[in-house]
């Protein structure tokens, strides 16, 4: 049977609206539809979080509080990870006067040395931590964040207003999420 193009459009309508339902109806993007591993919903109070960082600057709520902040997960055997932290450096080169810029290693402690060769490596300019083993497990103060690379941005009180799973969050997107912050 062919359907005609108004159907189609038709058809189209009502499954992105059945996924915008399914994302909670959060609007991402102008067609308001949330891109895959993406949530644009604040909640509703600080995160309180304090991680084991790798120099004498803290990543904790209260070091990032005052500021937007990106704080993504990595692990150092992750090139999606690797590419999301290259993205960071660069955009914190432009910004970093404005935005706190924070990475967390999910490697474990043993890693230690690894992780802090990872960062030299990448010419990490801003904090990097390591994990506890309550977010390692997933079950930290942000939920589950194993499938890296996981990168979140936080208002100036330490809300998350958005949340990108899994992959590479572009400059523009990240840019776009903290406008207005």
């Amino acid at each position: 049977m062919k359907t005609s193009s108004w159907g189609r459009r038709a058809t189209s309508r009502a499954a992105a609206a059945l996924l915008l339902v399914a994302c909670g109806g959060s609007s991402g993007g102008p067609s308001g539809i949330v891109p895959p591993g993406a949530s644009t919903a604040a909640s509703s109070a600080p995160v309180a979080f304090e991680y084991d960082s790798l120099d004498d600057r803290a990543v904790s709520a209260d070091a990032t509080r005052g500021r937007p902040t990106v704080l993504t997960f990595v692990t150092t055997g992750s090139l999606p990870a690797q590419a999301q932290v290259d993205f960071l450096v660069v955009m914190a080169g432009r910004d970093a006067d404005r935005t706190n810029y924070a990475v967390v290693a999910l490697d474990p402690r043993e890693n230690r040395e690894l992780v802090e060769l990872y960062r030299k490596a990448l010419k990490v300019p801003f904090p990097m931590a390591m994990a506890d083993d309550l977010t390692r497990s997933g079950s930290g103060p942000f939920g589950d964040v194993t499938v890296v690379p996981v990168t979140l941005v936080l208002d100036r009180r330490g809300r998350i207003v958005a949340r990108i799973d899994g992959r590479v969050a572009r400059s523009d997107e990240l840019r776009t999420a903290l406008r207005g912050l």
